[in-house]
């Protein structure tokens, strides 16, 4: 807001969610001058606390867009207007999420933070899972192994829709298309295209950007690309320390299960594909330390299917759910969105 009116400026923000970090963005810029957010998400892919939680803020400057599609689809639909750089320059388009550098940036600090409160001495290794569908959070434990973090192993945790675990384990990078999407119980990874994966084999790449562009194009071509014969494949568990794993229902199921009952913790339907994925991969003497997504009552129907326990919802959120919600529906539609934009920035 200061830089904002000491400049004479405006800015639009303009992201995508599968359910989290939308809802972050939306309270954190609330009522802010000069500032308005327009958040795409998934119509009816989310749960009802998620939509809630957006959908049922006020705020003459936060514009919920629900788009006819998947996450995919609506993530699509702002790097097509980013890329419009005329529309973006006039409509003074920001992003935020996944695809923002300055989000990826400062979440390596979360891997240092953890880390010194894990190791017992420093230089011992401490591995990571994170439950993983845009590649966000696990690319900024990537870039804090990089920086010297003694990270033994990131772990890629996904739920059925497994795009990245395929690539970890063979090499190949398929993105499924809308009908092989599957609607699960973890809907904030049902994701099919991680935009930040294109950051991560650009390292595997040895930072070749012609390299990177060439696989993008056979991407685009092909429906993927295969890098199993590639040398530098080798690359991913050797030199990065990458492995993966997949989780389904009845895994969640289960995990949250004989957590609750090992510990008194309900955790969310994401934290358990990490925690069984983790399960798995962990090695003797090495802490494994899972990255949790949300609170547990933002799945509430999964969690009681799993313990008969209904999650507590925190003060600030009772009853949110009978709240009044304020949502536009729109066709996967780059113009439509544009257009909205337009139409509620007077720009």
């Amino acid at each position: 807001e200061y830089q904002l009116a000491r400049t004479n400026r405006e800015l639009n923000i303009l992201g995508a969610t599968s359910g989290d970090t939308g809802s972050a963005a939306e309270y954190a810029m609330r009522g802010k001058k000069g500032v308005r957010v327009f958040m795409l998400s998934p119509a009816g892919k989310m749960s009802a606390f998620q939509r809630a939680q957006m959908y049922s803020l006020q705020d003459p400057n936060i514009f919920n867009i629900a788009i006819e599609g998947l996450f995919d689809d609506c993530q699509d639909i702002v790097k097509a207007v980013s890329e419009d750089l005329e529309y973006k320059a006039r409509q003074k388009i920001g992003t935020v999420n996944s695809i923002n550098w300055g989000r990826i940036s400062a979440q390596v600090v979360y891997y240092f933070n953890a880390y010194l409160r894990t190791a017992e001495k420093i230089g011992d290794p401490v591995s990571f899972a994170v439950p993983s569908g845009n590649f966000g959070n696990v690319l900024a434990g990537h870039i804090a192994r990089q920086m010297g973090l003694p990270i033994r192993k990131l772990i890629v945790a996904t739920n059925e829709n497994n795009v990245l675990d395929e690539f970890f384990k063979t090499g190949v990078y398929r993105p499924r298309k809308s009908a092989e999407t599957y609607i699960t119980s973890s809907p904030s990874m049902d994701i099919s295209k991680a935009s930040n994966f294109e950051r991560f084999v650009y390292d595997l790449l040895g930072r070749d950007p012609k390299a990177l562009k060439a696989l993008w194009q056979d991407l685009a071509a092909n429906g993927q690309f295969d890098l199993s014969e590639d040398p530098r494949f080798k690359r991913v568990e050797e030199d990065f320390g990458f492995q993966s794993g997949s989780s389904n229902h009845q895994n969640r199921l289960d995990t949250i299960k004989e957590v609750f009952a090992r510990t008194g913790t309900l955790i969310d339907t994401h934290t358990a594909d990490a925690v069984k994925v983790a399960r798995d991969l962990v090695e003797p003497g090495v802490p494994m330390v899972i990255l949790e997504t949300a609170l547990a009552v933002k799945f509430a129907e999964t969690i009681e299917e799993a313990t008969g326990q209904t999650p507590p919802v925190p003060a600030q959120f009772l009853g949110i759910e009978k709240l009044p919600q304020r949502v536009v529906e729109m066709p996967i539609s780059v113009e439509q969105v544009k257009t909205f934009i337009a139409e509620n920035t007077g720009l």
